[in-house]
Order: C-alpha cells, then structure tokens, then sequence
C-alpha cells in the first residue's frame, strides 16, 4: 500500500489542461517574488469542463506582505482568510483564494478554526505551478493533513464504521453542514462516488494517520478504540462549535469579500443558482451597495433552504 505522503504526491503531479497551466502562471506573474505554488480544485476538476465555468485555484505565497506589501489586503488575509480574487485569462474565469505557506498547512489540520481548507484538501488537487522543489514538498505536506483530519473528525462520530466509503461520505456531509452551502443534500455522497477508488485507496492511508483507529481491517472495515466518551465530547463541543463559526465565517468572508472582489455580488447568486436551482437576479442596487446585498441576501436563502 502507497503512503499517503505518496499517493498526494502522485495526484498532484497528473497532468491537466494546457489552459489551466497557463492561466495558473498567469496568477502567479501576478505576484512575483512572493508566489510559491498554485493549485487547482474543485467541479472543474472533477469534469474537466473550463468554457462557461468559474474555476477554483488557490495561490499560496511566502507571506502576506510580500504578496501585498504593508496594506489592509495583507491584514485582512492573515485576519481571515483567505482573500479571494476575480481573474480572467485566456477566456477563462476563476476565483483565486489566497494563502501563506504557514495558513495552508495549519489551516489543513485538526486545530483549523474552521473547516473550509482541509474540506476541500481531502478532495484532488492538481499543483499546476511552483516555484521550486522545496515549495512543492511544502504543498504536498500541507495537503497531508486534509484527510486524516476530515477522516478522524467522522470517526469521532460514528460506533461502527462498515465501509471506508460511508467514513468520507459522512465526512464530507459534517464539513458542509458547518459551512454555508448552496449544494443540494446529496452532494457529499456524489463527490466520493466520482471517484470511489480513490477515496478508498486515500482512505486507507489516511486512517493511519487517525488517532481514533484501532484497526484497519483487511476488507476495509475500521475498528474503533473504545473510546465513548472522547467521541462524545467532540461531538457535543467540537462540531456545534465549528459549525456555528463556519457559517459566521461565510457571512464575514463575503462582507469582506464586497471590498476585494470586483463582482462579488454576481458571483454570489451564479453559484447559488447553479447548485439550488434558484433563479436570483441581482438588482442594479444590489451591485451598487454588494456588502448590504449579500448581508440581506444570504439569509433569505439559507431561510428558503437555497443554502445550509
């Protein structure tokens, strides 16, 4: 059986789409001498559809002040991140997240304050460009804290685990109920069935990474340490609390994003029309004043079930 430290390694290196390359060069010229690596993710991924779409990359840099030098933008990252930013290149479109090297391996372990980071990191990533080799090995070892962490978090709450598959499923429905979504309900059992030997395969080698395995057992069912009462804590304190601050988190990251990304607000109801199947239409107010209209639009929904 590969490592996990193997297996990331080899799905960060697979080849994609020349465009996605190039466009993840351009993000990096963007910020010379502070880019480390650019990694790509998310629905684009997975369908390797570009036209019409919004992609999903994340740029990791040496640090915030040398990204942006002395300004708000480096205090507002390091005070909740990531800043996220519009770019288009070559006819494409995408939503760039920004991170330090420091941020994005904390932000892929148990003590994150929020899910968001290892929730995405557990699923493929491809590193489409890096500065040098020293900088991969730090992406790559980053990412090794992502699935271990989402695994161990199910775990915690579940008695008797029959499948590795029902551990990830589980795992992704925690992770997106502690965030403000617009998927609808089966979307976390849909991305481990996409590619369900590799969920198995990352599992596997994940869940030697989990404190709460006993064992992992040659037809792939988990033995649990019995260990009721640390499950039970987690439960009770862990996730109510992870949950109320991610969905606080979205709110915040949206307000914020209202200063930092151009068409913010557009983007907003694309997304959610995308996957709730709404038909919002943004009101040339709500373009006018994006901060007020995503604070009034986002809780209407999340009434309405658009978002959870």
């Amino acid at each position: 059986m590969h490592s996990l430290q193997q297996l990331i390694a080899e799905e960060l290196g697979v080849a994609v789409q020349p465009r996605i390359n190039s466009f993840a060069a351009y993000i990096a010229a963007q910020y010379p001498g502070a880019a480390r690596a650019v990694l790509f993710y998310g629905s684009c991924l997975r369908s390797e559809e570009l036209e019409g779409q919004m992609l999903d990359f994340y740029l990791i840099v040496s640090d915030y002040e040398a990204a942006y030098g002395k300004s708000w933008l480096a205090k507002w990252n390091r005070r909740l991140p990531p800043n996220v930013f519009p770019f288009q290149h070559d006819g494409l479109v995408a939503k760039v997240a920004v991170l330090s090297e420091k941020d994005f391996h904390d932000l892929n372990r148990p003590g994150a304050s929020a899910v968001s980071v290892w929730a995405r990191f557990a699923q493929p990533a491809r590193l489409v460009w890096v500065s040098d080799d020293i900088a991969a090995r730090a992406a790559s070892m980053a990412i090794a804290g992502a699935a271990p962490t989402l695994l161990n978090a199910a775990l915690a709450h579940m008695a008797h685990v029959d499948s590795i598959i029902d551990l990830w499923e589980l795992g992704f429905a925690m992770t997106y109920s502690a965030e403000l979504r617009a998927e609808r309900s089966d979307r976390p059992a849909s991305v481990v069935q996409f590619d369900p030997d590799r969920y198995r395969a990352f599992g596997k080698a994940a869940l030697l990474h989990t404190p709460i395995l006993n064992e992992l057992r040659a037809d792939g069912s988990v033995h649990l340490l019995p260990d009721p009462e640390a499950r039970a804590l987690a439960e009770r304190e862990r996730w109510p609390a992870l949950r109320r601050r991610g969905k606080m988190l979205t709110v915040a990251r949206l307000a914020k994003a209202a200063f930092t990304y151009s068409g913010g607000i557009d983007y907003l109801a694309w997304k959610i029309n995308r996957h709730a199947g709404t038909q919002i239409e943004i009101k040339p107010w709500q373009r006018k004043w994006p901060l007020v209209a995503a604070l009034v639009l986002v809780p209407k929904l999340w009434v309405k079930g658009a978002v959870r």
